[in-house]
């Protein structure tokens, strides 16, 4: 009899072999064994304890920087609902923001609240949780500058807050979540006081100019390649000559060199192999390791 026969009592969703593509922003992908939408934190936190400890968990925000293999995932997919998407001032120029609420909603919230310091928000696709896991940022501001603390659920079921220190922030990295067992569920960020229309001018300067310079229409996963000390992957992937040439169903932008796509038809595999081919190539130009930014999970396909 299998783990899936045996799960906890939830008072949430669970889904069984249910495809992932439709929950990530490249739309490919196999299906998850299993998928749990939990009701709330306590919820969470109840399935977590009685789920057999052997049994894979990988967290899943809104799939904008993670592209699923045409496998599927073995284990269980928790994916973060409604209950974990609250956003509130917390006084003086704090901020608590779930980590299901959209990075840029967080941003809107916080221009609302006269709070500066979160406006790369309004850049960076996906969601709190995700933002923390990776330390996201754009446009030289990233979390780390902005994070008072995170909290998370461990496998065991328990509440646990970090720091900022704590988090052993780096580039598109934390120590603490590379360590794995943690199901962040929210925030706390503190950025500074300031005129809420002089934040909105600020991050509509964002806005227009992500939508001038990236695909953000496209299927897409945003930065596919973290950038190498002292060079931009874009440069690096242009000039081995890939921007706009066809792989299969995928691509690299020709409006960014960094921001592969699905052109339509694209398999989990085209891109991932797309991505493997430009690091080899560049490599072999430039002696230069170009390293993935997007999260990759899964089977290949069978």
């Amino acid at each position: 009899m299998s783990w899936k026969d045996h799960l906890p009592a939830v008072r949430g969703k669970i889904l069984r072999d249910e495809p992932l593509g439709p929950f990530t922003w490249f739309r490919v992908g196999g299906p998850a064994d299993v998928i749990f939408l939990p009701e709330d934190e306590a919820d969470l936190a109840d399935f977590l304890k009685g789920l057999d400890p052997a049994v894979p968990v990988i967290p899943l925000g809104v799939g904008s920087n993670t592209l699923v293999r045409d496998g599927g995932v073995e284990g269980v997919v928790i994916r973060l609902g409604k209950a974990f998407a609250k956003v509130e001032p917390r006084g003086g120029a704090r901020i608590f923001a779930g980590a299901a609420a959209l990075d840029a909603m967080v941003a809107r919230e916080a221009a609302k609240a006269g709070i500066a310091g979160l406006e790369f928000y309004r850049g960076v696709p996906g969601s709190i949780g995700g933002a923390t896991v990776m330390n996201a940022g754009c446009y030289g501001a990233e979390t780390k500058d902005i994070l008072v603390e995170a909290y998370a659920i461990t496998r065991a079921g328990e509440r646990v807050t970090f720091s900022n220190a704590q988090m052993g922030f780096s580039y598109r990295k934390s120590a603490k979540a590379a360590e794995g067992g943690l199901i962040f569920t929210g925030a706390l960020f503190e950025g500074r006081p300031d005129d809420p229309d002089a934040v909105e001018a600020r991050m509509a300067e964002i806005t227009a100019k992500r939508e001038t310079t990236q695909p953000i229409r496209e299927k897409t996963g945003g930065s596919t390649f973290k950038n190498p000390p002292g060079h931009s992957s874009w440069k690096l992937v242009d000039e081995a000559g890939w921007r706009g040439k066809p792989y299969g169903g995928a691509m690299f932008s020709p409006l960014h060199a960094n921001f592969l796509i699905n052109t339509g038809e694209a398999t989990a595999a085209d891109l991932e192999g797309l991505g493997e081919a430009v690091r080899a190539d560049v490599k072999a130009k430039t002696g230069i390791e170009l390293e993935w930014e997007i999260k990759r999970i899964g089977r290949p396909a069978g």
